[in-house]
């Protein structure tokens, strides 16, 4: 669905040609957070009160999220040193079970353990501890997906 001049809203993700971003996302539903990136992309043109491609993307999604829900949270996370083969082997797993679309090498990533399991993010994709995996063509939208995975 088309929900501005530039920004291609589909079932698993989006494409923005104004702000060339184009994302999806696999094993779960990252939608929720997915809006708040385009929320966040659109708010300085639009202003934070309607922002038209975040409402658009909502109605196609049939999803309810109020603007002022979509606050980032900053995580200290800090990268493990070492990898482990069993710290491999359980991501590898996660990310069989989801069927990833693309090659991950666990060697170029950056690796963090949290409460509830690891969060991988490399150059193009992100891999989250709910088991959702992000993937992105700019290496800069992994860390503003970082700021939102904690509230979805």
């Amino acid at each position: 669905m088309l929900c501005e001049e530039k920004l291609e809203v589909f079932e698993n993700g989006f494409k923005d040609d104004k702000h060339n971003i184009e994302i999806h996302v696999y094993g779960g539903d990252g939608r929720k957070v997915l809006l708040a990136l385009i929320y966040e992309l659109y708010s300085p043109e639009y202003g934070s009160e309607y922002v038209y491609p975040f409402e658009c993307a909502k109605e196609f999604w049939g999803i309810y999220l109020d603007s002022s829900e979509v606050k980032g949270e900053e995580a200290e996370l800090k990268p493990l040193k070492f990898i482990s083969e069993s710290v491999k082997s359980k991501i590898e797993k996660e990310l069989e079970d989801i069927k990833a679309p693309i090659e991950v090498e666990l060697e170029k990533s950056t690796i963090y353990k949290v409460k509830d399991g690891y969060i991988v993010l490399g150059k193009n994709f992100l891999l989250d501890h709910k088991g959702r995996l992000f993937v992105f063509n700019k290496p800069q939208v992994g860390e503003i997906i970082l700021k939102y995975i904690w509230k979805w």
